[in-house]
């Protein structure tokens, strides 16, 4: 097979697959004055669950400002926070979910590091449970921030 070809079907199945929420930003807030560029500050974020109508999450990050963040070249911390909710009916069969599925996805860093939500399916307590991570290729962080959203009834 031809190396173009290769790529070529490579791109066709990432444009298929399902893509991670896309995040609203709804405010940022400084944290650390910095002389030279702009402060470090903690941003929030909101998404809607891209497969569950009726959640949404919201998602605090740690962002760092000076010189090297001013020019997008800083290594964000790995310091967030989560928390999810329902919103409106959720009509989904939780057992026709993937067991553990990725939700959103940010970078933040130039190269190696994003901040990933996942969902995960509690069968058992008929649940949906949220874990923000955050990766690297060489070495994870082992910091994390879990939310839950228990599937009821809605309206009634």
């Amino acid at each position: 097979m031809h190396v173009s070809r290769l790529f070529a079907l490579i791109l066709a199945g990432a444009a298929l697959s399902p893509q991670p929420a896309r995040a609203d930003d709804l405010a940022c807030l400084s944290t650390t004055f910095r002389l030279i560029g702009p402060n470090d500050k903690v941003c929030v974020s909101g998404f809607d669950d891209p497969k569950v109508p009726g959640v949404a999450c919201h998602i605090s990050q740690a962002r760092t400002g000076g010189v090297k963040g001013g020019l997008g070249l800083a290594e964000d911390p790995s310091r967030f926070s989560i928390a999810c909710r329902q919103i409106g009916p959720i009509a989904i069969d939780a057992a026709k979910l993937p067991e553990e599925e990725s939700v959103y996805s940010a970078r933040t860093s130039v190269f190696f590091k994003r901040t990933h939500v996942y969902r995960v399916v509690d069968a058992k307590r008929n649940t949906l449970v949220y874990i923000a991570i955050s990766d690297k290729i060489v070495e994870g962080s082992p910091q994390n921030s879990i939310s839950t959203v228990p599937i009821m009834p809605w309206g009634r």
